[in-house]
């Protein structure tokens, strides 16, 4: 569960275009008759494409899907598309068209691990927990190296209330990620579910050394060891610049706000997890995680629709 910097937009169309570029070099689908034959005839889809992330990298998204739908219009079944599609949806928030292009995208491909593995997580950020641990069990079905590195699966366990599946998967990723303190505190937040806090606190899974500020400082929290106003001390650290302060307010945050649930302090969670959500929104996956706690709960967001 690294740190994912925040991207502006050129940066994140370069890395679209190149995720789709190995997603078809890593999975053969070059190969594959049907999607050759798709391929065969794009070179106007694929000029739509290069227009597309041209957009997206200006800033202009509205154009962007614009255009990648021109695309899928111009061409139905072109995998190329329908993935540009997934992953620019998936990148502004419309996790619902994401879903539905991964799911053409799957009726060509069914047994394709990757594709479930993105699908799974669109599921997850648009509040579908069990329909994302369904593709998730299934990629792992199909790739089972892939298990112990699925922490994904882990929070989709906890929200699902699967906690003793969650303690499990946090603790096979721990043989994979030994010095990451959220893993820990996932692993301690299904443990207090099944087994209460004084449990949780004895298998709190130890942590050496997570350089990321102010990770130590919530590991010591959960340990009991430190009080909550030490966390967002730590954010503060060094003064860091504004991109890593605001990255380092939302973990902050996040985990005081799940901490506070966990202590039973429902009032305290949801301020917390409000201002992760409202004042320090992050682009990546646990960003994702505080926007899908916020409206499970029913947090009064000001931002969430």
């Amino acid at each position: 569960m690294a740190f994912n910097r925040h991207l502006d937009r050129s940066q994140t169309a370069k890395r679209m275009v190149d995720s789709i570029a190995r997603f078809f070099l890593l999975f053969g689908l070059f190969a594959a008759p049907c999607f050759r034959t798709a391929l065969g005839a794009g070179d106007g889809v694929d000029e739509i494409l290069k227009s597309a992330q041209a957009a997206f990298g200006q800033g202009d998204g509205r154009k962007a899907l614009a255009l990648v739908e021109k695309a899928i219009q111009a061409e139905p079944a072109n995998p190329q598309a329908l993935y540009f599609s997934a992953r620019l949806n998936d990148s502004l928030g419309r996790h619902e068209k994401a879903t539905l292009d991964l799911s053409a995208l799957l009726k060509l491909q069914p047994d394709n691990a990757s594709l479930l593995q993105l699908r799974g997580s669109a599921l997850f950020k648009s509040g579908k927990i069990k329909e994302s641990i369904t593709d998730f069990d299934k990629e792992i079905e199909l790739s089972p190296d892939r298990e112990p590195y699925h922490w994904q699966r882990g929070i989709s366990y906890y929200y699902a209330g699967e906690f003793e599946k969650g303690r499990q998967q946090f603790e096979s990723h721990r043989s994979v990620n030994r010095n990451d303190v959220e893993n820990a505190v996932w692993h301690f937040l299904c443990v207090v579910r099944s087994s209460g806090l004084e449990k949780a606190r004895e298998a709190l899974i130890p942590i050496a050394n997570d350089g990321r500020i102010p990770m130590m400082t919530i590991n010591a929290l959960f340990a009991g060891k430190e009080k909550p106003e030490s966390v967002l001390d730590a954010a503060e650290k060094g003064g860091p610049p504004p991109d890593e302060r605001i990255q380092r307010r939302f973990y902050a945050h996040l985990y005081l706000g799940l901490y506070f649930e966990a202590i039973g302090d429902a009032k305290l969670a949801e301020q917390h997890i409000l201002k992760a959500v409202d004042e320090f929104p992050v682009n990546h996956y646990m960003g994702d995680v505080a926007r899908v706690h916020a409206k499970l709960r029913g947090y009064a967001s000001k931002t969430l629709k």
